[in-house]
């Protein structure tokens, strides 16, 4: 498996010296996701729990819904110049008798760390094809509380971005606050997969008793993730776009934003909060 971070050479400069020291980075490397042998999407990744990330990607894509969707994830080979096995290509074969709806997440493009596509192409699509849509029945009642409790509940299991503050985070909570799981990545939206895969590979998706938390802003790609995943609300320490805003409008999403401290934004179906 690859390393998660790595140390390189940096001038350090202060106001009264200048010194010359190693500093501790996120490792960021190409993950190749092939689906039957065929190449499907390249993503730029920090290595670790990559088949999470391959099982919340296919999910998120709408390609899979269940574990029982999927017969084998196995790495491939790829080397380096040393000729060691770089763990950067994945091969996923699907379970007998299921079957891929034409251009479903077939994307020919590298994603990167930063984000991937949306539009309203795509919020159209999120809508028509998440398995798992949102209810009033998907409505676990979660106190305001509980939700100011979960940045620094995220926070204390980031331990790659205390060595090297450039990794986001995703958790999934309970709505009486117990945290489920938390998963690091250079990319937002591979933290996202790879929370969402763990959950997928332990059968608990649909997510409909869950709180997603993101350490850094909602964008419209994550709120696509969770919808594909049924999860009633997501909440996040900075903002979210405005196309994030309209997709979770359209498919009965709780959105938070700015959760800092004590306060915080309510954006979207705010009756699932529960305040005083």
């Amino acid at each position: 498996m690859g390393r998660v971070t790595a140390r390189r050479p940096v001038l350090r400069i202060t106001a009264d010296r200048v010194s010359r020291r190693p500093d501790t980075l996120a490792v960021e490397e190409p993950l190749e996701i092939r689906l039957g042998g065929d190449a499907l999407t390249i993503t730029m990744r920090t290595p670790g729990h990559d088949v999470d990330l391959v099982h919340g990607f296919l999910l998120s894509e709408g390609m899979i819904g269940g574990r029982e969707d999927v017969a084998a994830v196995r790495y491939c080979n790829g080397v380096d110049e040393t000729g060691a096995n770089t763990y950067n290509v994945l091969d996923v074969a699907l379970a007998p008798g299921v079957t891929i709806g034409e251009g479903v997440g077939r994307r020919s493009f590298t994603t990167t760390s930063a984000c991937g596509v949306c539009g309203k192409e795509s919020l159209d699509q999120v809508r028509t094809r998440t398995r798992f849509p949102l209810t009033d029945a998907d409505s676990p009642m979660v106190a305001a509380g509980t939700l100011t409790t979960m940045p620094d509940a995220l926070r204390r299991k980031q331990q790659v971005f205390a060595s090297t503050g450039g990794l986001h985070a995703a958790a999934l909570f309970t709505p009486d606050g117990e945290l489920l799981a938390v998963r690091e990545d250079v990319g937002r939206h591979n933290a996202v997969d790879k929370v969402l895969g763990w959950a997928l590979t332990g059968d608990r998706v649909p997510l409909s008793d869950s709180v997603l938390m993101v350490s850094g802003r909602a964008s419209f790609e994550l709120v696509q993730k969770a919808v594909m995943a049924g999860v009633p609300m997501l909440a996040a320490v900075s903002a979210p776009s405005s196309l994030a805003v309209d997709l979770a409008a359209e498919s009965g999403l709780t959105l938070v934003g700015f959760l800092r401290g004590e306060t915080m934004n309510l954006y979207t179906a705010p009756e699932r909060i529960k305040v005083g």
